[in-house]
């Protein structure tokens, strides 16, 4: 019988080229350990290295951590072994340089976090946006509220002016924002139909899931009256890249707020018949979110 939950899919089409942590939920060191720890669990097929990124915003001070959110960790405090595997000694700037070039135009960046590593490599390589093929960013938004400001999305408030600099890049970019992402849930039930289901070699994983996903839960329980879910932010990015007909995009011009004080970091789209502030970028209105949630948890059955 077809589970109402999944469906199977084909096998990702996406590659891992290399992972850059970035300051954010915890401080960059944690980010980076975490990184680590979490391939080493997932055990790709192939080499996955992971590069240090930047430890704090382009030119406002840190604003500190978000335990409240994602636990002392930043994983729900959750606990996992040590990986063998080390961080490179490049920079995550350098590489995302380097990978570009090594791609010659095919690279595609998923940025989940501060867009601080995108910046500096736009800095270090005036062309790097016609090396690139499409950046997914997940962060923004534009017709609902923020959920750190009343106005603005956790990424872009982080470092304001590093979303500037990468929104008006010339990027071919694709804004993931919270219009989006606050309608796609996974659920606990999601996650129990995993525990029962998933293939042996994935248990670990789902049980990772289930500790880490649990701390999550408590918040937007609390922040959002959630009852055992929580929006899909990161993941329904990464689908969005490897199947982008799960979202509905519409070309605005977009520009984030740098200096006010109460909008900082807000995704400013100019919805006027005739838009002329901004940058060109598609923005997701729309998700198709039953088969979002599905394909995610096809994954591990």
């Amino acid at each position: 019988m077809r589970s109402p939950f999944y469906t199977r899919s084909s096998p990702p089409a996406l590659r891992v080229e290399g992972i850059t942590t970035v300051f954010g939920n915890v401080d960059v060191r944690q980010a980076t350990e975490n990184t680590l720890r979490i391939v080493k669990l997932a055990a790709p097929a192939y080499e996955v290295p992971v590069a240090i990124g930047a430890d704090r915003p382009l030119k406002r001070p840190p604003t500190g951590f978000s335990a409240h959110v994602h636990g002392h960790n930043g994983i729900g405090d959750a606990e996992l072994p040590p990986s063998g595997q080390r961080a490179l000694a490049e920079r995550a700037e350098d590489f995302i340089v380097r990978k570009a070039g090594e791609l010659d135009g095919e690279l595609v960046l998923i940025t989940l976090g501060r867009l601080t590593n995108v910046a500096l490599a736009l800095a270090k390589d005036p062309g790097l946006a016609r090396k690139i093929k499409q950046v997914y960013v997940m962060g923004g938004a534009v017709q609902v509220a923020g959920n750190v400001t009343p106005v603005a999305e956790a990424n872009i408030w982080g470092d304001p002016e590093a979303a500037d600099i990468v929104f008006a890049s010339g990027l071919d970019i694709v804004m993931i924002g919270l219009d989006v992402t606050m309608k796609t849930h996974l659920a606990q039930e999601h996650l129990d139909f995993l525990q029962r289901r998933c293939r042996p070699e994935n248990r670990e994983i789902v049980e990772f899931l289930r500790t880490s996903m649990a701390y999550y839960f408590e918040f937007y329980r609390q922040a959002n009256h959630f009852v055992d879910a929580a929006p899909m932010h990161d993941p329904l990015t990464v689908l969005a890249a490897e199947e982008p007909g799960l979202v509905t995009n519409r070309t605005m011009r977009v520009t984030v707020e740098c200096e006010s004080a109460l909008c900082a970091g807000m995704t400013v789209a100019d919805l006027r018949p005739s838009p002329s502030v901004g940058t060109p970028i598609q923005v997701s209105v729309d998700v198709d979110a039953r088969t979002a949630v599905g394909k995610l948890l096809s994954v591990f059955i």
